[in-house]
């Protein structure tokens, strides 16, 4: 293991004890109907477990770290990340609507990213029982054991709209078979990651905190996640906003990226 690969080790190691941390916290709130706001004009909600549990991973992380960056979900952001060539990239509640709905489809969701690329990465979901984890160079795990993205089949399970399915049928040879809707857009990653769909396509509108710690983990377990002319994800920009983009196994992706 490389110095560079120890240092990203150490890190993967505090971020996972941070989001199991802040995972313990939010689940609290699971299924006690905590306190809800709505923010961006009413369109996206937040709860008080989205909040406790970012206060957990900001004083764990920012204490350890503190010449790192700071981009989080639920946390103001004051730009000071773009001048720090490492930073973290956190979700403290990702599928926060599943979360106050009840639904266990929900995730703490933290990546450390450098130069703008992830290098280590998490998402613990407590009320599923479940941690993905990687680091750059290292194997993608989920509990403990390897995970790789799925064989190619001549039947595809993909995340999607109803109207790309219905293009994506009509532009390939194989069948499309869409996937119930999965809340948690970093979750429906790890699966598309540890083989149990085949790919998805993720709206535009995401941001870094939804995707960075997913992204490594797909990427460690042989897949990718790619803007719609197959270059990869930069992170940490002044801009965290993303176009629509495409995920899947490099075996698939490109068959993906034709029909789409």
């Amino acid at each position: 293991m490389t110095a560079e690969q120890n240092n990203w080790q150490a890190d993967l190691d505090l971020i996972l004890a941070a989001a199991r941390q802040a995972g313990e916290v939010a689940f609290g709130y699971f299924g006690n109907k905590p306190e809800v706001w709505w923010k961006n004009d009413g369109r996206s909600p937040v709860s008080a477990a989205d909040y406790a549990a970012n206060a957990v991973l900001e004083k764990v992380l920012r204490t350890a770290r503190p010449d790192y960056g700071w981009l989080s979900e639920e946390t103001e952001d004051g730009h000071d990340r773009l001048s720090r060539k490492t930073a973290f990239v956190v979700d403290p509640v990702d599928g926060t609507r599943a979360f106050i709905s009840g639904l266990d489809t929900w995730c703490v969701s933290v990546a450390v990213v450098h130069d703008g690329l992830p290098v280590a990465g998490v998402l613990v979901a407590p009320a599923l029982g479940e941690e993905f984890l990687a680091v750059k160079g290292g194997v993608a795990q989920r509990n403990g054991q390897a995970i790789t993205v799925s064989f190619p089949s001549v039947v595809l399970n993909i995340a999607a709209p109803e109207d790309v399915v219905a293009d994506l049928q009509k532009n390939t040879a194989q069948t499309i078979n869409r996937i119930k809707h999965v809340p948690s857009l970093a979750y429906r990653l790890a699966m598309v990651a540890d083989g149990r769909i085949d790919g998805t396509l993720v709206r535009t509108g995401s941001h870094d905190w939804d995707l960075a710690a997913a992204d490594l983990i797909l990427q460690c377990a042989g897949g990718r996640l790619v803007n719609l002319d197959g270059s990869p994800i930069v992170y940490n920009k002044p801009v965290v906003s993303h176009p629509s983009l495409c995920a899947a196994s490099e075996a698939t992706l490109g068959g993906l990226l034709n029909a789409l």
